[in-house]
Parts: structure tokens; sequence; C-alpha cells
């Protein structure tokens, strides 16, 4: 049995008493690897480790931190194929997306590698006679990462990367289900030159090492990205030690497609954005809420796109949509096909399980006509390569429709109309929002994040992401009367 250590802890790597197989989904008979799961004694080394690495960090000042992020990120980019290949292996997203995700990674860290250099704080004027006033952000300490396996790379890179930037220790949990390019990471960061325990990895179940994570007293904040659920579990468990958090949670993103939309483009990016990552994104297209002007001709353009997407392995460079991610996934988005199917909806296309030339999880990409908003397809995050087209009379109704949803992640419009896109960007309820492009694909130096139960603590990436990883502390100076 081939053993890939996925433990480090303290500047060491260990392995432990469990170990979980890593199947490649587009060849099951492919094992990548077996990886190790930490368990609650090495979970507290590493925390112990981290406090005590994390004055070291900050006191080693802002160069070093801008260096040294910069040096990860620098790696990470110039490796991106390799990882990228192995992140496509274990994942199942296609071959350029894997290599992409990758590259963006570093993009992650060279962009906080500067922002380690912006510590710019404020002065005050205190309302009081000789009453120096200085306002300053601080390292909030030890931060404890628990990141998803649909981007197992990025994610925990749009994380990790502040978190060091701004004078932070990390405790990172990866997902099980994507070990091996969440070491590749590990391995990288590792060999940098830093205190002993600043960066630890720590695998393990959600329901063990993460949630031992979460209600640790030694953790000062905690970021999460995964589901609803998961995610109102991690805020009551933090509650009890005042614990900072931050989550992005589940989506249900619709896309409005208007009387006046450019058609051809309009079902080019509704494809996209629901059927890219083989809809395993937060930001996917699950919603498309059509004009019924146009809902025929949209609806045949797009059940012919889906038709003709290429399904299969990860690795072979023609493929369009890769497998899902594992059986349990494969199992609940069949589930939902029949949902669909016994709550009146017409299955236009897909749907299926695949057979190709090597046995994987492979799923034909599904369309959804005649539906209502009231539908679970339409109400719950499917994580699948499904959307649903809803029928609209009118711009009014199409975002009335878009607003009712406990979500609030990305939304998008398809419109030739400045007035309706201004009003759109005005009035839908969603922390992105995306006019004539994909609901998929953002940009790594802005924020990002939603609202509802898509998303609770400060934002995610750019500037905004000091607010997380930093505490604002207000010092008063009286220096007394000159003699």
């Amino acid at each position: 049995m081939s053993i890939e250590t996925c433990n480090f802890i303290a500047g060491q790597w260990m392995d432990s008493r469990d170990h979980v197989a890593n199947v490649n989904p587009s060849d099951l008979s492919d094992v990548i690897g077996h990886h190790a799961q930490a368990d609650a004694a090495q979970l507290d080394q590493a925390i112990a480790a981290a406090r005590a690495a994390q004055r070291q960090w900050w006191e080693a000042g802002i160069q070093k931190r801008h260096d040294v992020l910069m040096t990860i990120g620098n790696a990470l980019m110039a490796q991106s194929a390799e990882i990228g290949a192995l992140l496509s292996r274990e994942e199942g997203k296609p071959l350029a997306e894997g290599k992409g995700e990758v590259y963006r990674a570093g993009q992650f860290f060279t962009y906080f590698a500067a922002e380690a250099l912006r510590q710019i704080g404020d002065y005050a004027q205190s309302v009081r006679p000789e009453i120096e006033i200085d306002v300053r952000r601080e390292p909030v300490g030890v931060v404890g990462i628990i990141s998803p396996w649909n981007f197992p790379v990025a994610t925990p890179a749009w994380k990790i990367a502040p978190a060091l930037a701004f004078g932070n220790a990390v405790i990172w949990k990866p997902a099980n289900l994507t070990p091996a390019s969440a070491a590749a990471m590990a391995r990288i960061i590792a060999r940098q030159d830093i205190p002993a325990g600043l960066f630890n990895m720590l695998a393990g179940q959600g329901r063990e090492i993460g949630q031992k994570l979460v209600e640790h007293p030694g953790v000062d904040a905690v970021s999460f990205t995964g589901s609803v659920a998961v995610g109102r579990g991690i805020a009551a468990a933090a509650l009890s030690n005042m614990t900072k958090v931050q989550m992005e949670m589940g989506s249900k993103n619709p896309m409005l497609i208007m009387d006046d939309a450019d058609l051809d483009l309009a079902v080019a990016h509704a494809a996209g954005a629901a059927f890219g990552g083989t809809g395993q994104k937060c930001t996917a297209a699950s919603r498309l809420i059509v004009h019924q002007a146009v809902h025929d001709e949209f609806v045949e353009k797009l059940v012919k796109t889906a038709s003709a997407l290429r399904v299969g392995n990860a690795l072979d460079e023609t493929t369009q949509i890769g497998p899902v991610a594992s059986a349990v996934q494969l199992a609940g988005n069949l589930a939902y096909v029949e949902a669909g199917k016994a709550e009146g909806a017409e299955l236009m296309c897909g749907g299926e399980v695949l057979e190709r030339p090597t046995k994987g999880h492979f799923m034909a990409p599904a369309v959804f006509a005649g539906t209502t908003n009231e539908m679970r397809v339409n109400r719950e995050e499917m994580f699948a390569p499904i959307t649903c087209v809803i029928k609209t009379a009118s711009y009014e109704e199409a975002l009335s429709i878009a607003n009712d949803s406990e979500f609030g992640l990305t939304a998008g419009i398809m419109t030739s109309s400045l007035a309706r896109a201004t009003h759109f960007r005005s009035n839908m309820r969603a922390g992105t929002l995306m006019v004539n492009l994909p609901t998929a694909g953002t940009d790594y130096h802005v924020p990002f994040g939603g609202r509802g139960a898509s998303s609770f603590g400060p934002r995610e990436q750019g500037q905004y992401a000091v607010e997380f990883y930093s505490i604002v502390k207000t010092s008063y100076l009286h220096g007394g009367q000159v003699a």
C-alpha cells in the first residue's frame, strides 16, 4: 500500500494510524495513494505549535512576510502544469481547469505578498487636548481553515495567503476527497523559511478533526467553505469560545435571459456557468429565468449545446466536462434528476450515467424545462451538472423570482438594455453580480461573497480580506506638557 503522508505539524511531516484511499473519479482502478488521517492529539500539538510560532512570524516584519508569500506564489505558478494535472486526476475537472486553478492560487499569494507591505494605519485627533490617537491592525492569532474539494488549491490559497500576510498562524484541514493536490501546495509552503508550527495541515473527517478544530479554545478564527448545514454547526460551535467566523456556503444562482439578449451569447454563458467544473461550483447557474419571448428558442439552443459537450476523462485534453467527483456525489445528482421529474419538470436532455473507456463517475449534463421556483430542484443547491429553466413574462417577474431564495451568492443578467442592467445591479439581492457574463468566474483582487444563507462574516479576497484576518487596536497617548 503506497502511503503519502498528509499531516504537516509543527514543521514536521507526520504519519497517522488511519488512512483513506484517494481514487481517480475518471478511472476507478487508479488509486492515487493512501493519505493519513490526523487524530485529536496531533491537532492539539499543531495548535500549540501555531500559537508559539505566530508571535515569531509577526515580529519578523512585513518584508519577511512579503518575501515568503511571493516565493510561494511564484512556485505555484511555475508548477501549475504538474500540480494541475494531479488536481484534475483526483478531483475530475478538465486538465485546463486544473492547471488554471493552480496558477490562480499562485496569484493569490503574490497579490497578498504585496498586501503584506500595505500595513498603513490611521491617525486621529482626540476631542481632548494634548492626546494623540493611532489606529492599527494586528493579527487575530491562530486561524483554522476548512476548505472544500471542488477547488482544493485555489480556495485554501485565498484563505492561507491573507492569513499569513497579516501575521497569523494557520491550521488547515483540507477536504478528504482531494488530499494529493492539497499536500502538493503544503510542500511548497513547508519549504519556506518560516517558524516551525506557523503553517500546519491536518487531514481528517469533518466530524472529528474539523469539529475539534472549530471548538478548540486555542483557535482565534475559523474560515470555512462548504455546505450550509455544516456552516451553521460551525457557527454554533464557535460561539462557545467567541471565535471569529467567516463562512462561504450554499447557493442557487439565477441567470436572467431577457428578450433583448444576444441569444447565442446567452446560451454560451449559461452552458458554461451551469456545466463548467461538472456543475460543482458554488457560482454555477442552476436557475435560468428566461423571458417567454425567447424561451423556446433559448431552450432549443441550450439543449443542443449541452448535448454536444464532450464528457470524459479529466486528463484527456479534448474533454469539456469531467466526471462527478465521487460516487456519493453522483448518487445525489441522480436523485435530483428523479426529484425534478417527479415534480413535473420536463427533462430535455442528459441526467443519465455515461459509459466511457475507463470506469468513472460520468454523467450527461441535464437541462430541465417547465420548472417553477417552488420545485426542490430550484430551491436546493444540487452541486451537479443540472440546470433548470423557468419561463417568465417580464423583467420584473424575473427579478422577483431570482430574489425568491434563501441564497444570495452570485446572479447574472443577459440584456442589451442599460436601464435593466442598472436596475438589476441595484435590486438583485446577491453579493456578486454579472451583466452579460457567466455567473461563474471572479477576479482575485476584489471581494467575493454573498448574503443570506450563502455567506456569513467579512468578505474574502482583495483588500477586504484584512477585515477578517486582523483586529483593530486604538491607542491613546498623552505625552504631557513640553518643559
